[in-house]
C-alpha cells in the first residue's frame, strides 16, 4: 500500500507534517516549482565559481579563514574538508524521529532556492527519507551559531559516503547504507558544503517534536488536575466563563473551557454543593490560569518554529533574481533557543503544581482520604514515594529551566562571538517534556485511587473516562506494590496517545 505523499517547497511545511516524516509515515516529494528555483540558484552559483571574484564560501575558506582565497582545482575538495573538519559532534546520537525531522528540514530550507545546492545533491537527501538512510547525528557539538554546525555536517557526511547511517533501523557505515538501498554518494562542487551545514535545523528538528509533545502534555495536565479535582471534591466554580471572560487571556480561556468540558456530567460535584469549604488550593482553583500561562507560552514558541522551519537559514544566501551572493546571519539560533527555552518553563510550571496536586492528595491532612491514599495505612504506605519521585522530577526540571538562550560563548577566534545555545535549548527542554509526562502520569496514578474512594459516585466525563481505562491496566491498590510499574503502564497510555483519544471521545 502507497504512503501519502508531502510535497515540499520551502515555504508551507507545518510542524505536524514534521511529525509524520518523523514517524516515517509520508512520502517526501519535492515540488516542481522548489525544483526550478533551486536550479536558478545553482547556475548563479557556477556562474560565480568559474569567475575570479572573491565570494565567501565558493572560492574562500570559512569563518576567521574568510579571507583566503581558494584556487579554482581545489574547490571540490574545499567543500569535502569542510564537512570532515566540521563533523565534530559527540554523544549520543538523535533518536530516529529527530534524525528524520533534521534530514527532512534540511531538505526544506535547500528547496527554497536560496542555497545554491545542485538539484542532484538534493535530490539524494530526499531519496534518502525515502528509502530510509538516516544519518546518524551526535546529540552534542552544537552552540547554534553559525547554526548548528556539528550536526549538519555529521547529516551531509552520508551524502557524500562518509560516516555513519541507520538503514531501516540498524547502524552501519554510510557507504554501506546508500549502497544497500540502491543509492550513490555524491561529490560536493562549489557551495554545496556550505549549503549543507549552515543552519538551525537540528535545534528545530528536536525542537518541533518537543514542541508537539509540550502542546498534547498541556492538555493532559488539565485532565489530570480534573481527576484530582473530582477525587478532592473540588468546586467546579473557579472554572465559570465569567470569571475568565473579565481577565480574557486566550490560554487561560481556553484551559477553563477544557475543564468544563472534562468535568460536565459530574455526579460528585452534586454532594458537597452545602459543604462549608469556602476555597480550593490554589493547585485547582487556579488551574485555568497557570495552565493558561503554559498554553501562552507554548502558542509563542509554536509561532517562532513555523516561522523558522520555512526560512532560508544559509549563509551566503543566493538570489538569483539580482544575482547576488550575499553573507549575512539567518543562520544565528536566538529566536529558536528563546522559544525552546519558554517550552521548558511551561512544562516545569505544569509539573511543578501537578506535584502539589498529588501533596493534596496523599496528605490526609488536606484530602480527608486514608494517608497516603493506602488501604489499613501504616502497615501499607500507598503512594508516599510516588509524590517523592514527582517531587524529584519537578526538582530536576527547575535546574533544566535555567535559560540557554541568555548564555554566549565566542567560538572561531572571535569572528562567531554571541552564539544562541539553541541546541541546548531544544536537548534540555526535550528532557524537561520527558519528567513532566511521568510527573502527570504519577498525577493520574494516584487519583485514579483517590476516585476509588468515591465510588459508586461517576467523576465528570473526562476523569471517568480516564479512570476506566487506567484500571483496565492497573488495578485499585489493595496493598503495596512495586509502583513503578504502575507508573510505567500509565506512562504507556500516554505515549500512545490512548489515553487522550479515550477521554476525547467521552467529551466530544
Amino acid at each position: 500500500m502507497s504512503r501519502p505523499r508531502l510535497l515540499i517547497d520551502g515555504e508551507t511545511l507545518r510542524l505536524e507534517e514534521i511529525l509524520q516524516v518523523a514517524r516515517n509515515e509520508v512520502t517526501v516529494e519535492l515540488a516542481p516549482e522548489a525544483e526550478a528555483r533551486v536550479r536558478a540558484a545553482r547556475t548563479l552559483v557556477d556562474d560565480v565559481a568559474a569567475g575570479d571574484a572573491p565570494t565567501y564560501g565558493i572560492n574562500t575558506g570559512f569563518g576567521t579563514l574568510a579571507e583566503v582565497r581558494i584556487d579554482k582545482k581545489d574547490l571540490r575538495e574545499l567543500q569535502r574538508n569542510l564537512i570532515l573538519s566540521h563533523a565534530a559532534g559527540v554523544g549520543t546520537p538523535l533518536p530516529l524521529p529527530e534524525a528524520r525531522a533534521l534530514l527532512l528540514l534540511r531538505c526544506n530550507v535547500l528547496a527554497k532556492g536560496f542555497s545554491g545546492i545542485r538539484p542532484e545533491t538534493l535530490k539524494l537527501a530526499l531519496d534518502m527519507l525515502e528509502r530510509d538512510v538516516v544519518p546518524v547525528v551526535p546529540e552534542r557539538g552544537s552552540v547554534g551559531a553559525s547554526g548548528d554546525l556539528a550536526p549538519l555536517a555529521h547529516l551531509a557526511l552520508v551524502l557524500i559516503g562518509e560516516g555513519e547511517a541507520f538503514y531501516q533501523g540498524q547502524r552501519m557505515p554510510a557507504a554501506q547504507a546508500l549502497e544497500r538501498a540502491g543509492l550513490k554518494p555524491v561529490i560536493l562542487e562549489a557551495k554545496e558544503g556550505l549549503a549543507l551545514v549552515n543552519g538551525t535545523q537540528a535545534m528545530c528538528a528536536v525542537g518541533t517534536l518537543l514542541q508537539l509533545r509540550a502542546e498534547t502534555l498541556a492538555n493532559l495536565a488539565d485532565l489530570a488536575g480534573a481527576m484530582t479535582l473530582e477525587g478532592l471534591l473540588g468546586s467546579h466554580k473557579p472554572f465559570i466563563p465569567e470569571i475568565h471572560d473579565v481577565r480574557p487571556h486566550a490560554g487561560q480561556k481556553d484551559c477553563a473551557a477544557h475543564l468544563r468540558r472534562l468535568l460536565a456530567g459530574s455526579e460528585l460535584v452534586e454532594t458537597h454543593v452545602n459543604c462549608p469549604k469556602v476555597q480550593d488550593p490554589y493547585s485547582l482553583r487556579c488551574m485555568p490560569q497557570v495552565h493558561g500561562a503554559a498554553r501562552e507560552g507554548l502558542a509563542f514558541s509554536r509561532r517562532i518554529l513555523e516561522v523558522e522551519i520555512n526560512s532560508a537559514t544559509d549563509n551566503p544566501l543566493v538570489f538569483p533574481q539580482s544575482g547576488r551572493i550575499v553573507s549575512g546571519g539567518n543562520f544565528h539560533g536566538q529566536p529558536i533557543s528563546l522559544a525552546l527555552d519558554v517550552v521548558a518553563m511551561t512544562l516545569t510550571q505544569l509539573s511543578s503544581i501537578s506535584e502539589r496536586r498529588v501533596e493534596q492528595l496523599v496528605n490526609p491532612a488536606l484530602s480527608n482520604l486514608p494517608p497516603f491514599l493506602a488501604k489499613n495505612s501504616g502497615l501499607n504506605s500507598g503512594f508516599m514515594i510516588a509524590q517523592v519521585t514527582s517531587a524529584a522530577l519537578v526538582a530536576e526540571s527547575r535546574v533544566l529551566s535555567h535559560p540557554a538562550s541568555v548564555d554566549s560563548i565566542p567560538s572561531s577566534a572571535g569572528r562567531e562571538d554571541h552564539v544562541s545555545m539553541g541546541m541546548t535549548a531544544a536537548l534540555k527542554g526535550r528532557q524537561v517534556s520527558d519528567f513532566t509526562r511521568t510527573c502527570l502520569a504519577i498525577e493520574i496514578l494516584v487519583a485514579s485511587q483517590a476516585l476509588d474512594y468515591r465510588l459508586p459516585t461517576k467523576a465528570g466525563r473526562g476523569p471517568r473516562a480516564a479512570h476506566e481505562l487506567v484500571r483496565s491496566r492497573v488495578p485499585t491498590m489493595e496493598k503495596d506494590r512495586e509502583i513503578h510499574r504502575d507508573i510505567e503502564a500509565v506512562c504507556e497510555l500516554i505515549d500512545s496517545g490512548e489515553l487522550l483519544e479515550v477521554v476525547r471521545s467521552a467529551t466530544a
